[in-house]
């Protein structure tokens, strides 16, 4: 084991020990393949060359960067640490030849936004049309999720800004965070169901099976809570999936009960097919916001659909109106 210097680095070592493009492909190559032969013959390097560029480098550095077992190679606290970092730079490497070879070609360059569901279905689609108007040949990239899997990727340079939720245990500082709003759920069946026409009450909803999100999710926390908030025991026959298509899929064909956004069952969950089961309760799921990097600038794409959404959030805010919804975070499941 190398002995680890307790010197700290200056801002500047990656200058002082030379870090090469090499070097990151290498880091993000042993993280992917976990060997060091495979990660040499990925770069088309020897093994030998790619052992003496990760020696070197720890060596310089004062600390080891993986852990060497029979079976490979395993990256440590600060193997995983370059690792992200190198990832993050390769990202941004290439999406500014994607931006470069846009402006070439007389386009708008390239966007990658990441965005859980509801904003997705509305705001952020009525953005990106208005953004159009003036920057037809802007690229577009939207990937939809949930929140816990797309910050950590606008961290690693996969996004230029996410639609989101910063997740529990981030650290906050690193992110500028705009509140957009909360998030109202509905309880949807098919049309026919034999609560369909019925008052809301929770206990002859029991008799029925339920898809909803896998546990702790935030939708599935908010229907537990319902249910523990009136004093009845939370569904028991439930059928997991994070997708609203399948949830919708089962819904159609069974008696199923499944929750999702007001704005998504809006869009989707239309008559003759699907009815929203009237509430009593206004039941919501924390606010999402804009999430962006503090310390990145964004490309003139990403900055002009930012500052779209940002007129499009102060839009609704002046025309809605202020409204309380129900979270029941005070219930301990």
């Amino acid at each position: 084991m190398k002995a680890h210097s307790t010197d700290p680095l200056p801002p500047d070592w990656f200058l002082r020990v030379r870090l090469k493009f090499r070097h990151l492909q290498l880091f993000v190559a042993l993280d992917d393949h976990r060997n060091l032969h495979r990660a040499a013959a990925r770069l088309g390097m020897s093994q030998p060359a790619a052992s003496k560029l990760l020696g070197d480098l720890e060596h310089l550095l004062g600390v080891s960067l993986f852990e060497r077992h029979s079976r490979g190679v395993t990256p440590n606290w600060y193997g995983e640490s370059l690792i992200r970092h190198a990832r993050g730079m390769l990202t941004s490497l290439t999406q500014a030849s994607d931006e470069i070879n846009a402006l070439k070609e007389g386009n708008a360059g390239t966007v990658s936004i990441g965005t859980v569901l509801a904003p997705a279905v509305t705001l952020l689609a009525s953005a990106v049309e208005r953004v159009h108007r003036d920057s037809p040949h802007l690229e577009v990239n939207i990937d939809v999720g949930v929140s816990r899997n797309l910050v950590p990727r606008l961290r690693d340079g996969e996004f230029d800004f996410a639609i989101a939720r910063i997740p529990s245990g981030m650290p906050a500082g690193d992110f500028v965070f705009e509140e957009i709003g909360e998030e109202a759920l509905c309880f949807v069946c098919r049309a026919g169901h034999p609560l369909a026409k019925d008052a809301f009450d929770l206990i002859p909803m029991l008799d029925y099976p339920w898809v909803l999100q896998p546990p702790g999710a935030l939708m599935r926390q908010r229907v537990e809570h319902l249910f523990l908030h009136h004093k009845v025991a939370p569904p028991q026959r439930i059928i997991n999936t994070p997708d609203i298509y399948m949830a919708l899929a089962m819904v159609d064909k069974s008696d199923s009960i499944t929750v999702t956004t007001r704005e998504v069952a809006d869009l989707l969950c239309t008559q003759p097919r699907f009815a929203i089961l009237p509430s009593t309760d206004a039941l919501s799921v924390q606010p999402f916001g804009l999430i962006s990097l503090r310390e990145r600038r964004m490309s003139p794409g990403a900055a002009k659909l930012m500052s779209t959404l940002h007129q499009m959030i102060r839009e609704r805010r002046a025309h809605e109106p202020s409204t309380t919804l129900a979270h029941y975070s005070d219930v301990t499941l």
